[in-house]
Order: structure tokens, then sequence, then C-alpha cells
């Protein structure tokens, strides 16, 4: 059962967030912040965050091992754009949009063992004299 992550209205522009998740699609969880540390882009971190985030669920929530995470999927989606004005010569006024993107992460690896909890013994009861 694959394990998701979604990060959404991250603050940038969604083909500059694609352009960096293209780099870790299909690889491992620790080889994915590995290279995300070492990419000089803004749009990086939030894309860290949102593995990490994946990681984190994996295996405190859902019992996975955190060393055979893999990336099956990461996509980067519009989120909600925020229409803005540029002043411009002759007293105009310019639109623009302040774009957002939606990061989803999903991972999927191998599943701890679950652990038994131990049996109780019966207490055995010194008989007083």
């Amino acid at each position: 059962m694959p394990v998701q992550a979604i990060a959404k209205g991250v603050r940038m522009s969604p083909r500059k967030v694609a352009v960096v998740a293209a780099l870790v699609r299909g690889r491992s969880v620790a080889d994915a912040i590995v290279i995300l540390e070492h990419t000089p882009r803004r749009s990086a971190l939030p894309v860290i965050k949102a593995i990490k985030s994946a990681q984190a669920n994996a295996d405190h929530n859902h019992g996975y091992k955190p060393a055979t995470l893999q990336i099956t999927e990461i996509s980067v989606t519009h989120g909600p754009r925020l229409k803005r004005y540029r002043p411009a010569a002759h007293g105009r006024a310019l639109p623009f949009e302040r774009r957002s993107s939606h990061i989803k992460v999903v991972v999927d690896g191998e599943m701890r063992e679950v652990k038994k909890p131990a049996a109780v013994k019966p207490a055995i009861k010194k008989e007083e004299a």
C-alpha cells in the first residue's frame, strides 16, 4: 500500500517546481534527498520537505522500513493563482498572476515486521506462614 504526502499552496510556479521534481522521479528516498540538497534551485526545498513528510508518514503511520522506500510517483500541479496588478507607464496597471503549486509524493517499500507483545506469565503468589 503506497503512502503519500501532499504539500499544498507552495508559492512557486509549477513549471519551475516540476523541473526539480523530475530529477528524483523513480529514485530511492535517500538518493533523492542527497540529490536535492545539492541542487541549486529555490524549488528544491519544498520538494525535499514533501519527500521527508512522505518518508515520515510511511515510517511512523504505516510501519515501512525507511531504508527501503522508493519514490513511485511525484507530481506537481497548479495551485490557486493570486491575481495582482503591476504599475506601468501613463497611469496604467498591468495584470499578472502569482502562481502556486501542489506537490504530491507517493512512496512505497518493505513493511517492518510487527513485533508481538510478550506473553505475560502469571505471577507466583507466596504463601504467608
